[in-house]
This record gives structure tokens, C-alpha cells and sequence, in this order.
């Protein structure tokens, strides 16, 4: 037996006018039409669902038997569409924000505020990412959008704003030589230079050119860095930092992360400095993708 919703729609609504011209009304179909889908659903089940003269038309036993069971049915496949319709509008409104660590700077509440304003159904939900992946979720499709430290592997990919450029400083024990000669130093300061036999705390491999930018390799000449140990969150960063097993750079917005209990950060003159945006895939056209992006761009002031 294949019955359809659409045979057992025909039948219920005969069924509760009993009359097929009101029914065929109701159903926008031509009577004809719904008589003979009718009569095919008889078939189908093999018994009559109606006795039919020119008075009346009247349910049979078995008629009455599929009744309640069509209605159920009906119910089921309306709750069905409205199920699949809601999963569908929630996915359409929720917008997944990456992130490897908080971004601080009063961005999010702000980006949120922004966004909120243009789709107010939007429903932006945060997604720590491991420090291993620099796309922070975007290459894989974990996330919808995300916050980014530059340079970006692949970086043609994907369309990005810029919502903080700033200095790069030094995390490093409050006892190392160094920390002490930067109290010393009218800018409170050290080159660059000084850190280049330093040991370095590294991303992850996986990080790729983000690793060698968090290394600085472009500053270094060609000479390669010393790896004292590779971490993969703030807090491991800063362990390893206060064990003095080695060095980092960090973003300055991103120092009180790590600067706590006998852990200082200092500026570095002669490096560039981080930039942090809001990137996105570049094929990815979504109405809540093109406004958090937007949103970043009035943040950044660009």
C-alpha cells in the first residue's frame, strides 16, 4: 500500500463534508478530479471508503475505520513540516563565531550589538577553536565566521577586516635579565634583536605561517628559533612562561591573558605589529555573514 498525504487529505475532507463538490471546493480541485483520486485510494486499500447515490454520501465501515487514523496522520506530517521548518529558520538565524581565544577589546558586545540591530533574529554563537587551526573553524565550515590573527594561510579564501592592529610585546618572567634591562630603559623596551637567542614558546605545527609569524621569522634574518616548548592555550602559554621554558610574543590586547603571577610583558621595538580581524570564506554570501562583517568594518572605522 503507498498512500500519500494528499490521498488522505482528499479523503478527509469528503469524509467531513460529505459532499464532494464542497470538498473539491475547499481543496481548490475540480470535483471530477477529486473522485477519481477518491476512487484510486479505494483501490488502493482495497474496500469502499463512501456509499455514494444522488442524495448523500455517507462514510462506509471502513471509512469510519480510516478516519481517526488520517487525522493522526495529517497532525503528524503538519507537526513534521513545522519541525523541519523551525530546524530550518534556526539554522538561516544562527551565525557560528570562531575564536581560538576571547578577543576582548569590547568587540564582541559590540559586533553583537551592530548585528542585532540589522537582523534581530539572529542568534550569534561563540566556538572556541584549538590554536592549531589559524582559520579558527572558517576552512573546515565549523564556523560561519571568526576572529583571526594575520597573516591567514590560504588567505585568498577568505574576505577579512581588520578590527585591532597593535604592538607586539614580550611575555617573559618578571626575574629575567631582559624584563630587568626593560625597567631600566627610558621606553620600557627591548629590540628585538636582544630576544634572537632567546627560546621561544611555538604554535603547533598545524598553524602553519601563523606559527612563523608568532616566531617572528621574518625579523630574525634567516637564523632559526630556538623552540623551548609548544603550546596550545593562554593558559599552557603562561605556564610554560612562569616554568621559564621559554618566550613569547603577544598581541597587546592579548597580554593580560598571560602577564599574571611573576609573568611581565614588555614592548619589542623592530617587529611589526599583530593584526586581529574578522574573517570570513569569500564565497560565503548569507545576509548574517555579509552584516557581521559590515558590523567589523564600522568597528574598525575602515
Amino acid at each position: 500500500m503507498d498512500v500519500h498525504g494528499r490521498d488522505l487529505r482528499y479523503f478527509v475532507a469528503v469524509a467531513e463534508e460529505l459532499n464532494f463538490t464542497r470538498a473539491a471546493e475547499l481543496l481548490y480541485v475540480s470535483q471530477p478530479a477529486l473522485s477519481k483520486q477518491i476512487r484510486t485510494l479505494e483501490r488502493q486499500l482495497g474496500a469502499d471508503l463512501f456509499h455514494r447515490d444522488r442524495r448523500e454520501v455517507r462514510l462506509t465501515g471502513a471509512g469510519e475505520a480510516l478516519l481517526p487514523h488520517a487525522r493522526a496522520v495529517l497532525a503528524a506530517l503538519a507537526d513534521a513540516g513545522g519541525a523541519v521548518r523551525s530546524a530550518r529558520d534556526a539554522q538561516r538565524s544562527t551565525l557560528v563565531i570562531g575564536m581560538s581565544t576571547s578577543p576582548g577589546r569590547g568587540l564582541l558586545p559590540a559586533l553583537r550589538a551592530r548585528l542585532l540591530a540589522r537582523h534581530p533574529d539572529a542568534r550569534p554563537v561563540l566556538r572556541q577553536v584549538a590554536w592549531s587551526d589559524p582559520s579558527a573553524g572558517l576552512a573546515d565550515g565549523a564556523c560561519d565566521i571568526a576572529f583571526v590573527w594575520l597573516p591567514l594561510p590560504g588567505e585568498d579564501r577568505y574576505r577579512y577586516a581588520v578590527v585591532a592592529s597593535e604592538p607586539r610585546h614580550v611575555a617573559l618572567p618578571g626575574d629575567h635579565p631582559l624584563a630587568v634591562r626593560a625597567a631600566a630603559d627610558p621606553q620600557g623596551a627591548v629590540d628585538f634583536a636582544d630576544l634572537a637567542d632567546e627560546p621561544f614558546l611555538a604554535l603547533p605545527p598545524e598553524a602553519g605561517v601563523l606559527r612563523e609569524y608568532w616566531l617572528a621569522l621574518d625579523e630574525r634574518g634567516g637564523r632559526e628559533p630556538r623552540i623551548g616548548g609548544v603550546v596550545a592555550s593562554a593558559e599552557e602559554t603562561h605556564e610554560a612562561v612562569a616554568a621559564g621554558l621559554g618566550v613569547v610574543l603577544v598581541a597587546v590586547g592579548n597580554a593580560p591573558l598571560i602577564t599574571r603571577d611573576g609573568v611581565v610583558s614588555v614592548p619589542v621595538r623592530g617587529i611589526a605589529p599583530s593584526r586581529l580581524a574578522v574573517a570570513a570564506r569569500r564565497d560565503d554570501e548569507r545576509p548574517l555573514v555579509r552584516a557581521y562583517l559590515a558590523a567589523a568594518r564600522q568597528v574598525s572605522g575602515e
